[in-house]
């Protein structure tokens, strides 16, 4: 019989081994004893890995896109500014050159302007009011602007001196004049308007209504008066000669640009300012 001390040793070492058999789990320390020392139950286990919390890295990910959403929204709103502020400069440039241009005009050369305001190939003339206004006729029938009509008197005085008669046929004629000889001759003869338009301007469009247009006459030779053999006569050969001594000239010679029939029976005043500007500014030079 063995001693009870290697009895119990056997024992023990049984038990292990019937332990062992049983299970070939690497945790050993889930089927040891109580009765085993602490020291051999206390192995350590492995390090568990970090986990990472998803929560956490989705809120981070939230928060850089919305950052890199902001930052793009603000240099977008940067650069549209930049854009605006660079357009009001273009513009208040542009601005400042009109006002210069508009402050210092460059007056077009004259063969370049055009007078827009035209009809059937007659200019728009203004009317001279009845205050600026002098007869040429003794009788106060035939009236031209002032300084028209004091210039006309003299020519024809000087004409007189040199045995020519030059008579005033037609100076200054109203709207409501003009009116009559272009529609109502028109309507008479059966013309079309720009037929009339030839031997009469449009009411508006008449050299008769500035005061500074005149038709003459020959005393000698009334038949030929107010017609193209009109030309043939003392009067006319006189005129031709003479006239511009006294600021007058042909308003509407052969072939003129304006496509009026030769009138050689009118003429205009252009010696002052005035009358320059009102038959010449604005035309082309021909």
């Amino acid at each position: 019989m063995l001693p009870v001390k290697q009895a119990l040793t056997r024992a023990g070492v049984k038990r292990l081994d019937k332990i062992s058999a049983l299970d070939n789990s690497s945790d050993v320390t889930k089927h040891l004893p109580d009765d085993i020392p602490i020291a051999l139950r206390d192995i350590p286990s492995v390090a568990p890995k970090p986990t990472v919390d998803r929560s956490m890295l989705m809120a981070g990910l939230t928060t850089l896109g919305a950052i890199a959403l902001a930052a793009g929204i603000l240099v977008a709103v940067q650069l549209q500014r930049s854009q605006q502020a660079q357009s009001s400069s273009t513009a208040v440039a542009a601005n400042s050159a009109q006002s210069v241009t508009a402050a210092n005009p460059t007056a077009s050369p004259t063969s370049t302007t055009v007078n827009a305001d035209t009809m059937l190939g007659h200019f728009r003339y203004a009317e001279a009011t009845q205050s600026e206004l002098s007869s040429v006729t003794a009788d106060g029938s035939i009236k031209m602007r002032k300084a028209a009509a004091k210039a006309y008197q003299e020519m024809e005085a000087a004409a007189q001196q040199e045995g020519v008669s030059l008579v005033p046929l037609s100076g200054f004629r109203s709207l409501t004049d003009q009116d009559y000889l272009f529609f109502g001759k028109k309507a008479e003869r059966g013309q079309v308007a720009a037929e009339r338009a030839k031997v009469s301007a449009p009411p508006g469009y008449s050299e008769h209504h500035t005061g500074y247009a005149l038709d003459i006459g020959d005393g000698a030779v009334p038949a030929m008066n107010l017609s193209p053999d009109f030309e043939n006569t003392p009067a006319f050969k006189w005129l031709k000669v003479n006239a511009p001594f006294h600021s007058f000239e042909l308003s509407f010679p052969k072939n003129n640009k304006q496509g009026v029939t030769y009138e050689p029976w009118h003429w205009r005043f252009v010696g002052d300012r005035a009358s320059l500007e009102t038959f010449y500014k604005a035309r082309i030079k021909k």
